[in-house]
């Protein structure tokens, strides 16, 4: 076992100096191998130390004292959205067994888009929350469906994690598409991505758009990361969620045990080219690498997503 230092009563106060450099002890012969420092905010320090010492079998990635005690200084004085984002981790943290690279999502990174694929529904609610408690509370804004809102208690989420509503799709049953201007912003939601970038923000994006069950095969995907990424001159961190536990021939079931490898940044070409063949091959590079971190396929032979 890992020991942590003792967090501080003021442990969510926004801090006088940067927090990056700051890393937790361990007790000799905790670690397989030697971790290097990494300069990242606490959380991430931790983690990567964690991550050195975890196997295969090991138990969940984060431990109750983790998500409790690790600060978030970047939600200083919200209080409600820190409460949000340990409950969404206390819930379904558990399903996150091993993370690799999460150093290339540490802050002084930003501003980047992360593009990774989306296995089932739930991921969609826990993730962002896990890369906003290792980004010590720093928002990356995530691009999200605006009917999602409809279930209760998503909006809050929503607020916790700052999301950039996408009004996309329509709601079932359509009557409830009468909520749809109370729900949705009237900026569109690319528009609004590419202002948190060029305020030099993180958005995070689902590429395939919607989820996709199927343990073997990546779906075509939407351009609109790719687009973006060439738009506002960002690089793409492309990550890769695994589910090393389940079987093949099967969909993949919610709360299935994953596994997260975050890729090296793509840096998109300085002409900033953003015609249709441009567009597209950029969007076929951050795919097969995705394909490439999450173990699958990813054909650009399907049907085409604009």
């Amino acid at each position: 076992m890992l020991t942590t230092t003792a967090p501080a009563p003021d442990r969510d106060a926004a801090p006088s100096a940067p927090v990056a450099g700051r890393g937790t002890p361990a007790r000799s012969g905790d670690l397989a191998g030697a971790v290097s420092e990494v300069r990242t905010p606490t959380v991430l320090a931790a983690a990567a130390a964690r991550r050195a010492a975890l196997q295969g079998n090991s138990p969940a990635l984060l431990t109750v004292r983790d998500i409790l005690g690790a600060p978030m200084p970047h939600k200083a004085g919200r209080p409600l959205a820190r409460g949000v984002i340990r409950g969404l981790l206390l819930a379904f943290g558990g399903c996150i067994v091993r993370v690799r690279g999460l150093e290339r999502i540490a802050t002084e990174h930003d501003p980047f888009i992360l593009a990774l694929n989306h296995s089932t529904k739930l991921e969609a609610l826990f993730l962002p929350a896990f890369l906003l408690h290792a980004r010590g509370g720093k928002a990356l804004h995530f691009i999200a469906d605006w009917n999602l809102k409809l279930v209760p208690g998503i909006a809050c989420i929503y607020r916790a994690g700052d999301v950039i509503t996408l009004d996309r799709k329509p709601a079932r049953p359509r009557f409830l598409n009468a909520l749809r201007p109370l729900l949705t912003d009237r900026v569109p939601a690319f528009t609004r991505a590419a202002e948190r970038l060029a305020a030099g923000a993180s958005v995070g994006i689902f590429p395939e758009g919607t989820t996709n069950r199927d343990p073997r095969r990546l779906l075509r995907g939407f351009h609109g990361a790719a687009k973006l990424s060439l738009q506002a001159g960002v690089p793409v961190v492309p990550a890769g969620v695994r589910f090393p536990r389940h079987e093949q021939a099967s969909r993949i079931p919610e709360l299935a045990p994953m596994e997260i490898e975050f890729g090296a940044p793509l840096v998109p070409p300085a002409e900033r080219d953003l015609t249709a063949a441009a567009v597209r091959a950029w969007h076929a590079c951050v795919m097969s690498e995705i394909a490439r971190l999450s173990g699958k396929t990813w054909s650009n032979e399907r049907k085409t997503h604009d």
